[in-house]
């Protein structure tokens, strides 16, 4: 099955000096976990609530002065929508990650793959083995 079938869409994405206060909003009112973060029209990086919680909150600093930038995982892993669910699936495992931007052709985004729409995609035991490998534990 193609990504382009399981993704959700529309994806919102932030400018790279949007405040994390306004990006934290954002996630509540939509109800998701991570927003890419742009910057000259690319993606440069990823904020999730996690980066908000560890790298904002618990050093103290202000969310209204502190940007998505400053708060982001560096870097952008994405998948394309004419990849297959299978290609996601080996990507995240690999990568250790629990979202994918979806691009198109000319690198747009055009959508959102999670962990809940590829279970939602594929049988329970592949949805199973990616649960299990994205959430391994820490050393």
């Amino acid at each position: 099955m193609e990504i382009s079938k399981a993704m959700h869409s529309p994806a919102r994405w932030v400018e790279a000096e949007t405040p994390v206060g306004e990006v934290a909003k954002m996630m509540a009112l939509e109800d998701i976990g991570a927003i890419p973060v742009g910057h000259d029209d690319r993606l440069i990086g990823m904020v999730t609530d996690r980066d908000i919680v560890s790298r904002v909150i618990a050093k103290g600093l202000d969310p209204a002065k502190t940007t998505a930038e400053q708060a982001m995982t560096k870097g952008i892993v994405y998948c394309s929508t004419h990849e297959t669910i299978e290609d996601a699936v080996h990507l995240m495992d690999q990568k250790q990650i629990r979202r994918l931007p979806v691009l198109d052709d000319k690198k747009r985004l055009v959508g959102m793959l999670s962990l809940g729409d590829i279970s939602h995609a594929v049988p329970r035991s592949m949805s199973g083995e990616l649960l299990h490998a994205v959430s391994a534990h820490h050393a």
